[in-house]
């Protein structure tokens, strides 16, 4: 038998089970907390709020904006950029939290923003930030700090970055920011970049490293647990329990004989927060060996564990 590199042709076959509702779960789960909103740019805004506690079987968020029902989210997702605004023009906006069984949240309270003015001909991204400092705060937290930006229509955002992923975004006036969702005993490399209002990004900001510290216990399982891989003529059927890391996660990397081949994405509205499944189409040869593993993207933006990995013979 032998391994080869695998060519795939993939597409999604997305599945996450519905959680049980029973006709009497009639308790809403309580309305989100921590909403901030910040103008991305004339077009877009970007809107943040606090995850829901553990225990409140919260298994998505609805985004209003004026009452008007503007974006739905999966559980795992505490920030969207809205788009499609008008440039120099107010905003309000509330979230609320939806449980398994239908039931809504009152919504948090309002917090309005203004888009700045268009500038359709701003090609100029801002300066990057000149300093960056960052210090744990906690075992899953850290404080990031850094100098102002600088743009000649005005910087109207900052991102915070761990390895290439926008984890975090803070205001145009803010000078620092509390990261949260992070992993203890961890070594994180952060960047800020500054964003105007034309949606111009700055080059990162210099990289600063923080270590968070121990925690006590052993803390949640990273790894997708009660990974199965099955092959059927022309397909391979992968499945697997989502790990439990506070927030579910839509991003999965596959590898198949210990090489990263591809990101399993799941759509909006899709992300599983128990079971998961996809389906790989498969252009090999039958007899062809592969051994398959995955892990997924956690909320800090790092890869967490492996699952257990799994060997296959495609078949014919």
């Amino acid at each position: 038998m032998r391994r080869t590199a695998p060519t795939l042709a993939l597409y999604l076959a997305l599945a996450a089970p519905a959680a049980a509702c029973t006709a009497s779960d009639t308790t809403p789960p309580s309305a989100p907390a921590g909403l901030t909103a910040q103008a991305g740019s004339a077009t877009s805004v970007h809107v943040m709020w606090n995850a829901a506690a553990e225990g409140e079987g919260v298994s998505g968020y609805q985004v209003f904006e004026a009452g008007a029902l503007v974006r739905e989210l999966p559980a795992g997702k505490t920030m969207v950029d809205v788009t499609g605004l008008s440039p120099q023009t107010g905003y309000t906006f509330t979230v609320r939290a939806r449980d398994a069984a239908g039931n809504l949240s009152e919504p948090g309270p309002p917090v309005s923003v203004t888009t700045p003015a268009a500038k359709a001909e701003d090609r100029q991204p801002p300066t990057a930030p000149a300093s960056v400092a960052a210090r744990a705060t906690g075992p899953r937290a850290a404080l990031v700090s850094w100098t102002p930006a600088s743009d000649d229509t005005g910087v109207t955002a900052y991102d915070v970055y761990q390895g290439g992923v926008r984890i975090h975004t803070a205001g145009p006036g803010a000078s620092e920011t509390a990261l949260t969702g992070l992993q203890p005993d961890t070594v994180y490399t952060l960047t800020v970049r500054a964003r105007d209002g034309a949606d111009n990004s700055s080059p990162d900001g210099p990289a600063v490293d923080v270590t968070t510290p121990p925690a006590s216990g052993d803390g949640p399982n990273t790894a997708p647990a009660e990974f199965t891989a099955t092959a059927s003529p022309g397909t391979v059927a992968l499945a697997w329990t989502a790990p439990d890391t506070g927030r579910a996660t839509s991003e999965y990397e596959l590898y198949v004989n210990g090489r990263a081949t591809t990101v399993i994405q799941f759509g909006a509205g899709a992300v599983p927060s128990g079971r998961a499944e996809h389906r790989l189409t498969v252009t090999e040869p039958a007899g062809t060996v592969w051994a398959v593993k995955l892990r997924a993207r956690l909320p800090d933006g790092n890869w967490g564990a492996f699952s257990a990995e799994r060997t296959i013979t495609l078949a014919g």
